[in-house]
């Protein structure tokens, strides 16, 4: 079955409801969903109470680099314990962010090195974000303890350069509609030829649906397109690409992870129905 690796589900991106998302997953061959825990309390709350209402549903904590300057003590604590929750598989996403700067380079640089020693404290991987800051992230995931926890470069989108170093470090890639995109051919060379027990796949939804849904408000339905673009890039079957990423996801993730890939209502090999 697919694992969407990193999916945002809030009720303002999809205003019919998150249920009707779910099922349009499951439809399309999605077997469990890793529901990002970042802006602000209230949405951060939300994708951990959804993952505890639905069996299908893991989540994370985290403060998204456009909101490092919202975090305060008071608010580091809350996080802080919610991460410990038993349906929480990660710490982020968090990274950095310097194509908008809606926080200040060196707020953003801070606070992901105080996400970093969280992940550390709570034995719990990374997932990570960074946007024309390759040097920065590599240097706080280098000269910090992120090597001890690992993680995920979500929605990657650097060259094989920058992956070589993150993938030396312990660290997954995930690679999300971005790879069907016509100007992404740098990355679909990182895609067809990161190691294959280092790959995940992801939607980032609502953003960056793939071609040739490229335009749509994207969902985790739409993470087969991208499966299939990465099958082909790397000369496999799409069946090989979902074995090896939701085996990958596993490791990653661990047990509730792997709890909700067993609790997935979905016919074997009916993404290729779709």
């Amino acid at each position: 079955m697919l694992i969407d690796s990193h999916c945002h589900l809030d009720l303002e991106s999809f205003p019919e409801g998150l249920e009707a998302v779910i099922q349009r997953a499951q439809s399309a061959g999605v077997g469990a969903l890793v529901c990002i825990g970042v802006g602000g309390w209230e949405r951060t709350a939300g994708a951990v109470e959804l993952a505890h209402r639905r069996d299908e549903v893991v989540a994370t904590v985290g403060v998204h680099p456009h909101d490092a300057s919202t975090l305060d003590a008071s608010l580091d604590s809350r996080l802080r314990e919610l991460a410990r929750d038993e349906r929480v598989v990660a710490v982020g996403e968090v990274g950095l962010d310097y194509h908008y700067q809606h926080s200040p380079q060196a707020v953003q640089k801070q606070v992901f090195s105080h996400f970093v020693q969280v992940a550390r404290e709570l034995r719990k991987p990374l997932v990570v974000h960074t946007r024309e800051a390759a040097a920065d992230t590599l240097e706080i995931l280098e000269s910090g303890p992120a090597r001890d926890v690992g993680g995920v470069i979500h929605c990657f989108g650097e060259g094989r350069a920058f992956a070589k170093r993150v993938l030396d470090l312990g660290f997954f890639v995930s690679f999300s509609g971005i790879v069907t995109f016509k100007n992404a051919e740098s990355l679909r060379e990182v895609a067809a030829w990161a190691p294959a027990d280092r790959i995940l796949i992801e939607t980032d939804s609502p953003y960056l649906a793939p071609v040739p849904l490229r335009g749509k408000r994207c969902e985790p339905a739409y993470v087969l397109h991208t499966a299939r673009r990465v099958a082909e890039l790397r000369g496999v079957s799409l069946q090989e690409i979902e074995a090896t990423t939701a085996q990958n996801a596993g490791r990653l993730f661990g047990a509730p992870l792997a709890a909700a890939v067993q609790a997935a209502s979905v016919e074997p090999g009916s993404a290729l129905a779709t």
